[in-house]
This record gives structure tokens, sequence and C-alpha cells, in this order.
């Protein structure tokens, strides 16, 4: 069984190490299940905590000589975080990890408002009781991951908050196309949220939205909706642009490329949600 982790170099820099899951994580369905998720688990993990910045190349075949394993796995890996957007793949020329500008984020967070608001507003009048409890204890969960600052669980959770929102909005093309939209873009939406501060200010928006719920305020429900998009858009880009103005104009793109396969036994690395149910941090 190949290692859950890699070995990394980054140019430059004579530091090796090999990536390891947070302690922090919940694990609700077990480990991954296939070499697909266990590789593809890896990289985003590297990628979420920065240990592969924006433009730096994933090399196939040394990932594929450091697990041991064929470059078949390896692929199909690639293809599913370039899916998520993690990654771009350029034909011929490998994959890097995709950039995050203050024009992408713009443009997602815009268009996500407009779907989820719009979804939002539809659902509120179908909401019964229960599905309201659920909102709030879902909320409250998230208030929890916020306070130890488990990103991933608190993903998870604002997942599954969104979509009971979206399960009652009655029109399954939109919800589609929200699904769709959100899927393609995990990067951007869990670089929102590891900005300090933006979990707990995501928990007082979605108790606003609890709290209209209630009331069968739709229009609230939908006002509130659109601002948790417009606060994450403004929250990313403030982050961005401060990152601009600290690392500087005209830095090298770095390369991974792991030399060798770590010895002993790793343990296996946490699962993140996929294509579980409709994701919509």
């Amino acid at each position: 069984m190949p290692p859950a982790g890699f070995l990394y170099t980054i140019h430059g820099m004579k530091k090796v190490g090999f990536l390891r899951p947070s302690p922090l994580v919940k694990i609700s369905r077990g480990e991954p299940r296939t070499l697909r998720e266990r590789i593809a688990e890896s990289l985003r993990e590297s990628i979420i905590r920065g240990l592969l910045g924006p433009g730096e190349r994933i090399a196939e075949p040394e990932l594929a000589q450091a697990f041991g394993i064929s470059r078949t796995p390896i692929r199909e890996a690639l293809r599913q975080l370039e899916s998520e957007g993690f990654l771009t793949v350029r034909p011929h020329r490998g994959a890097i990890v995709s950039p995050i500008t203050p024009t992408d984020v713009r443009e997602f967070y815009a268009v996500k408002g407009l779907l989820e608001g719009d979804a939002a507003r539809l659902a509120t009048p179908h909401l019964r009781p229960r599905d309201i409890t659920r909102l709030a204890d879902l909320n409250r969960l998230m208030g929890e991951a916020a306070r130890r600052n488990d990103v991933k669980e608190f993903f998870d959770l604002d997942n599954q908050f969104h979509e009971t929102i979206h399960r009652a909005c009655g029109n399954e093309k939109l919800r589609g196309l929200i699904h769709s939209l959100v899927q393609h873009y995990v990067h951007v939406r869990i670089a929102a949220m590891s900005v300090p501060g933006r979990m707990q200010s995501s928990v007082k928006q979605h108790q606003e939205i609890v709290k209209a719920a209630k009331a069968k305020d739709a229009e609230r429900v939908g006002q509130v909706m659109r601002g948790n998009a417009e606060q994450g858009a403004e929250t990313l880009v403030r982050q961005l642009r401060q990152g601009e103005s600290e690392k500087g104009v005209g830095e090298p793109r770095r390369s991974v490329t792991p030399p060798a396969r770590p010895r002993g036994p790793q343990k296996g690395a946490p699962e993140y949600p996929t294509d579980r149910q409709d994701q919509t941090a």
C-alpha cells in the first residue's frame, strides 16, 4: 500500500518533509478507499497548507516513482483536483497549482451570490421546522469548528447547511447550476475560509439566515445569503492583496519533485468531501 503523503522538495530550499494530516480533522466515512483518493488527498492537503504554492509544477513521473505505483492513479488524482480547481493541467506540460486572482474571486462570488440568494429566497416558504432546527444545529457545530480553527470540518458542515436550503428551493436546474459552480471552485472557497476571522463572521451570517427563515422572511434570507458571498469575496481579495504586497513581484515559480519514496509505515490521509453532496461554502 503506497503512503498517504509524499516527500517534497522546494526549489531554492533545503528542507524536505513528509506531509501529515491535521489531527483536528474528523473522519466521518473512514479513510479514502482508492489510490486516486489517497493521492488526491495528499496533494490537496499540501495545497491547502501552503506547502505547494500557486504556479508550482506537479511532476507526474516523479510522483509515480515516489508512490511506487503506475502513473494511472496519479493521472486520475490530478484530474480530480483539476475539476475542483486546485490544479491546472496543460497538455504535454503537466499540472501546476492553480493561482487565485482577485478577478477570479470577485467573479465567482458574484455569480454564487446571485444563484444562492435566489435559491434561498425560493426555499424559505418550504423550510419545515425540522429543516430550520437542522440549520441551527449545523451552525452551532460550525461555531465549534471555527473555535478549533478546523477549516475542513467547517467546510463539510457548511456544505450541509447550504444543501439543506438548496433542497427546499424546488428548482432542480438552479440547484444543479450552483453545484456545478461551487464544485469547480473548491480551492477558492477553502482559501476564503482559511482567512483569519472568516469562519466566525460566516457563523454570524448563518445565524441571521436561521432567524429570518424562522420568521419566513424570504427576502431577508436571500439578502443575507448574497451578503455572505459578498463578504467571502471581500475577505479573500483583501488577503490576496496583502499577500502580494508582502511577497513582492517577480518571484520565480517553484517546481515540486518528490525525489524518493518515504521509508517506514505512514498513516492514511483523512477523507475530504468531494462528490458526497453539493459543496457550497
